[in-house]
């Protein structure tokens, strides 16, 4: 079932285009929404949030028609926005059962639902603290409570790791996972840095310019190459003129070699060479896609499956 289902969906800001002849699906499970900053992410989230009335096409959220079901379709779909935008002088639990009540929840309810929250995002302690003295890392986690509290079928995440460090980075990315295995709620989560969403991720939208770059699996898009990667401890450059010697198609990428990979006899002839030139292996393996290549590849290259 799609969660998400866009039909030429366009944004125009004046001159300027931020989302473009848009057209895809998006199902359950994690979905990772990548684009560079400025590539229409956040314009594409406000649109199916019913919040930002697109230029032209169409698209639905659970069914629900954008240009006239807004309301509906926040009332079954949870949003953490990008920017700062909580209140300091409130406690988080205060914060949270507003917004819980916002979405229809009933007191009761929502004091329930928030405490339960609260405490799945690590925020349990310091819940009748007022949030301006909140650390960034904290704020995000309340902003991810306040899209959780109302247990939708869908939350949207633009951005959750802004701001972080390291480790705050790995946390959030772990609660994201828990949200889509734990709690089984679907997750589109937009952001700019690809690491992070291939960790993350079962399926990856990818977005440049306003534009559809690509729509697949993350183990499509980081599957085996047809290559192998080589590095040897001593004279790169010696073993990649044997290797050539030896009929194989060699680059040199930095300390790596990068060896078209023809059949498993291949790795035979790169370990004897290792070994006849006495040098140490340090790395001999089949080499994975990244994310990266997606935008570095040439046009036409990526196949854009949509659906």
């Amino acid at each position: 079932m799609a969660l998400i289902k866009t039909d030429l969906l366009t944004k125009k800001y004046g001159k300027v285009t931020a989302v473009s002849d848009l057209s895809l699906e998006i199902g359950t499970g994690v979905v990772g929404l990548i684009g560079a900053n400025g590539a229409g992410k956040s314009t594409f989230i406000k649109m199916v949030l019913g919040l930002l009335p697109p230029t032209s096409g169409t698209a639905r959220v659970l069914d629900f028609d954008i240009a006239t079901q807004g309301p509906e379709i926040r009332e079954q779909v949870g949003y953490m926005p990008e920017h700062d935008c909580l209140p300091p002088d409130v406690s988080a639990t205060e914060f949270v059962v507003h917004m819980g009540r916002l979405a229809g929840l009933p007191k009761t309810a929502a004091r329930e639902r928030t405490a339960d929250t609260l405490r799945h995002v690590g925020l349990y302690e310091e819940r009748y603290r007022p949030i301006g003295g909140y650390s960034t890392g904290m704020k995000q986690r309340v902003k991810l409570a306040q899209a959780l509290v109302h247990d939708p079928k869908l939350v949207l995440l633009d951005e959750p790791t802004n701001g972080l460090d390291p480790a705050g980075r790995d946390d959030m990315l772990g609660l994201i996972r828990r949200i889509g295995t734990e709690f089984g709620i679907s997750v589109l989560v937009a952001s700019h840095l690809l690491g992070e969403l291939e960790r993350v991720c079962d399926h990856v939208v990818v977005i440049d310019a306003g534009r559809l770059l690509r729509s697949s699996s993350t183990a499509d898009i980081t599957a085996a190459s047809g290559h192998i990667a080589v590095e040897v401890s001593e004279r790169t450059d010696v073993l990649a003129a044997a290797l050539r010697t030896a009929g194989l198609n060699v680059t040199a990428v930095g300390d790596l070699l990068e060896i078209d990979l023809d059949d498993d006899g291949t790795y035979d002839v790169v370990r004897d060479n290792v070994a006849h030139l006495g040098l140490g292996l340090i790395r001999l393996e089949q080499r994975r896609h990244r994310m990266s290549e997606i935008f570095t590849e040439p046009a036409g290259a990526v196949d854009v499956n949509a659906g």
